[in-house]
């Protein structure tokens, strides 16, 4: 069922992947190349996404300003206070970062896989920003080195996407993804539980979509009300209005998230958690480790495997 036959865990793990990928310890060292979104610009909307506040998720050393070596050279120093053995992958992750003349981001990520100690890059973006000259580009590029494009899918709801000002349908997402396994390219999917207006059923059927889509590594988190998003400030406003998960009920949504997906996919994230300055709700207060912990309890409880529907 699992990536390599040896995988003794309830569901594919992206931990075990990376590790035999790489034969050892891998962190991600995220940068900020100083991109924004179409739907931000004005080319397919303005305002962003109603989730979305990019400050939820960038660290310290990702300053708009460095350098993209400065970044890496501070981001690797950090990790290396506590992994002095690890290797390096750089994570191009804020806002839309494969937005913008072909040259410009040739010139990015090759400046990132020039940085010594960086074996490898995964580039945040949305579906419809992959034009075919990039694509090829990538394949070019996957040949090389290791290299993951993540695609910001967050629903398989049309009616869900327009509510959050996605700017793109799910067809769009589709696509995408087509696109890149016709070029061999590794590829993500980002997904969000809890979004207004989705049903727990319309959650699961998200894990159903994806399993028939060749996609790689799926990243699934909570809906997070975050100060300085649309939706968090209507959450204060009205929070009533809003449902937010109560942890066990979000670890049982998980669990059958899980039983429901493809084993062929390797489960990157299962939730997320927000600098508590910003985050609104819901507030667990959990690391990721201990909230995985949770779910690995709650498998063993069912007896239950990923893509294996329990009877519970």
């Amino acid at each position: 069922m699992l990536f390599d036959g040896k995988n003794i865990k309830r569901y594919n793990d992206y931990g075990s992947y990376i590790r035999t990928v790489f034969n050892g310890k891998v962190w991600k060292v995220s940068v900020n190349a100083g991109f924004t979104c179409p739907n931000r610009d004005g080319t397919v909307g303005t305002g962003g996404c109603t989730f979305c506040n990019n400050e939820t998720f960038l660290p310290s050393y990702c300053k708009i300003n460095a350098p993209i070596a400065e970044q890496l050279k501070n981001g690797i120093a950090s990790f290396k206070k506590r992994h002095f053995d690890a290797k390096f992958i750089a994570y191009f992750q804020s806002y839309t970062n494969s937005y913008g003349n072909l040259s410009h981001l040739i010139s990015l990520y090759e400046e990132a896989l020039s940085f010594p100690e960086i074996e490898g890059l995964i580039i945040g973006t949305r579906p419809d920003c992959l034009p075919d000259d990039l694509l090829d580009y990538l394949s070019f590029l996957s040949k090389k080195t290791y290299l993951v494009v993540e695609l910001g899918v967050e629903s398989t709801n049309d009616t869900t996407l327009q509510n959050i000002n996605r700017g793109h349908n799910f067809e769009t997402s589709r696509k995408a993804i087509f696109n890149l396994e016709k070029r061999k390219i590794k590829t993500g999917v980002h997904l969000i539980l809890g979004l207004p207006g989705e049903s727990r059923q319309q959650m699961i059927k998200h894990a159903e979509i994806l399993s028939e889509l060749p996609i790689d590594f799926l990243k699934v988190h909570q809906l997070q009300y975050v100060k300085g998003s649309k939706i968090g400030d209507d959450y204060l406003q009205n929070p009533d209005k809003f449902k937010v998960f109560e942890l066990d009920e979000y670890i049982d949504l998980i669990v059958d998230f899980i039983e429901h997906t493809s084993p062929t996919i390797i489960f990157e994230r299962f939730a997320s958690q927000s600098p508590y300055d910003l985050l609104l709700a819901p507030g667990w207060k959990l690391k990721n480790f201990e909230f995985v912990r949770k779910v690995e309890k709650r498998l063993e409880e069912r007896d239950s495997w990923q893509g294996v529907v329990s009877s519970e």
